[in-house]
């Protein structure tokens, strides 16, 4: 069944009663939005395969700075591609009028904080922050897991579109998001030190692990599985905070 319009949103009945905080729910899949990043990549993704690590971490970094602390773990693959694991909550899941799970379309459409914003806040890398769909959109494929304490899903994108429905995942007690996901070709060359996954680079889980150290809340560890290097960056202690 197609449930998309002719500007390639799907129509979700009851998402549109839903407030709207950093991403507009009544938009499933904004195929205009996703053009525009992929149009712009060097704009979008100036530090290549680097930035777009920095985006996704950055959302575990939200979620753990809204509950007081949080794990991550960033695994660069042998194959190129890269996840980013999370022990938050998990992506919000709701329910449609007709019981159907709906995700927050933090994939395939804007994140309404940054993307449009005239001055984003930079990441790490000091290029500006615009969302999740600046990686979807530049990944040749994409997969989106959550695990929520009501459910949980898994989900797979090409370009930032997704080519799965929302699959229920079997339940192993814990929550979180792991988004895998593998660049796009060619991507922009890196305009600094290299990062995850760039050729030439001496030490990219450290590089990788030490960028972290802009996000006090979030613990991150990386895991370079192309060369069996694991480096954890404990999170330090926070002032007016103790146990």
């Amino acid at each position: 069944m197609d449930d998309t319009d002719g500007a390639g949103h799907i129509e979700v009945p009851a998402a549109a009663a839903w407030r709207n905080t950093t991403h507009d729910w009544a938009g499933g899949v904004d195929t205009g939005h996703l053009s525009r990043i992929r149009d712009g990549a060097a704009a979008f993704a100036p530090g290549g395969l680097r930035h777009l690590v920095l985006e996704v971490v950055a959302y575990a970094a939200d979620e753990a700075e809204s509950r007081g602390g949080g794990r991550c773990t960033v695994t660069l693959h042998a194959d190129g591609s890269v996840s980013v694991a999370d022990d938050g909550r998990g992506t919000d899941t709701r329910f449609d009028d007709a019981g159907r799970a709906v995700r927050k379309p933090v994939m395939a459409t804007k994140d309404l904080r940054f993307f449009d914003h005239p001055e984003p806040p930079p990441l790490p890398d000091g290029h500006p922050r615009r969302g999740m769909s600046v990686v979807a959109a530049l990944s040749a494929w994409l997969v989106h897991t959550n695990r929520r304490a009501g459910g949980a899903w898994t989900q797979r994108y090409e370009y930032g579109v997704p080519v799965t429905g929302l699959t229920p995942v079997a339940d192993d007690g814990t929550t979180g998001t792991l988004v895998h996901f593998r660049p796009a070709e060619p991507l922009p060359a890196p305009d600094g030190p290299a990062g995850p996954g760039e050729p030439g680079a001496p030490d990219t889980a450290g590089t990788t692990a030490a960028w972290a150290g802009s996000w006090p809340y979030l613990s991150v560890e990386v895991v370079d599985r192309r060369t069996g290097v694991s480096r954890p960056r404990p999170r330090p202690p926070r002032a007016g905070r103790s146990g």
